[in-house]
């Protein structure tokens, strides 16, 4: 397992929509590891295929104890709104509230490539689909009005210097310790 480059804003992988996984491979397991390990190293909570310069219509999430693979994700339920601060391991240090369905359900492909429905709320909600934007070229920002993206935009000023080549590079150092992929209780 490895550390990938994770792109950041201006990279124009992170605003092309992705393509369907039609196959789960060897390429695409070993993928889904180093995604993990790279969004351990990075602190992150959610982190999708295109961050990491990647077209499969493909994220990783880790929230508390529940870590996900979804493959080819779809939201089929959206309830309510809620408002809640959001940042992006894309657009390092910059924060913003962002409003989101208080309530979603996702249908994906796990690892193995079956089918399954996960209910999020809460943080896990929102990861969910903060990560489903990603594989659509969208970004959190994208969901700011007009006067909070300006703001979050010269914030990302100050902070893109410290990645002129558009990418953000981990520091080695020790990996995360090798994790099982859990799948959630609900499959169809």
């Amino acid at each position: 397992m490895s550390l990938l480059d994770i792109h950041v804003l201006g990279s124009p992988i992170l605003r092309q929509d992705t393509e369907r996984v039609e196959q789960i491979t060897p390429d695409l397991r070993r993928l889904v590891d180093d995604m993990f390990d790279t969004m351990d190293k990075a602190k992150g909570v959610g982190l999708a295929a295109p961050q990491v310069g990647r077209r499969e219509r493909l994220a990783v999430i880790e929230v508390d104890e529940t870590r996900l693979v979804v493959i080819n994700p779809e939201l089929i339920l959206k309830e309510g709104s809620v408002r809640g601060e959001e940042g992006c391991l894309s657009i390092p240090e910059v924060y913003a509230d962002v409003d989101r369905f208080l309530r979603v359900i996702v249908r994906a492909q796990d690892i193995d490539g079956v089918w399954y429905e996960v209910e999020g709320t809460e943080l896990l909600g929102r990861c969910l689909q903060h990560e489903v934007d990603h594989l659509h070229g969208r970004l959190f920002t994208d969901r700011l009005s007009l006067l909070k993206r300006r703001a979050a935009m010269r914030e990302w000023e100050y902070e893109k210097a410290k990645y002129p080549k558009l990418l953000r590079v981990l520091p080695v150092g020790d990996l995360p310790k090798e994790r099982v992929a859990t799948t959630p209780a609900t499959k169809t």
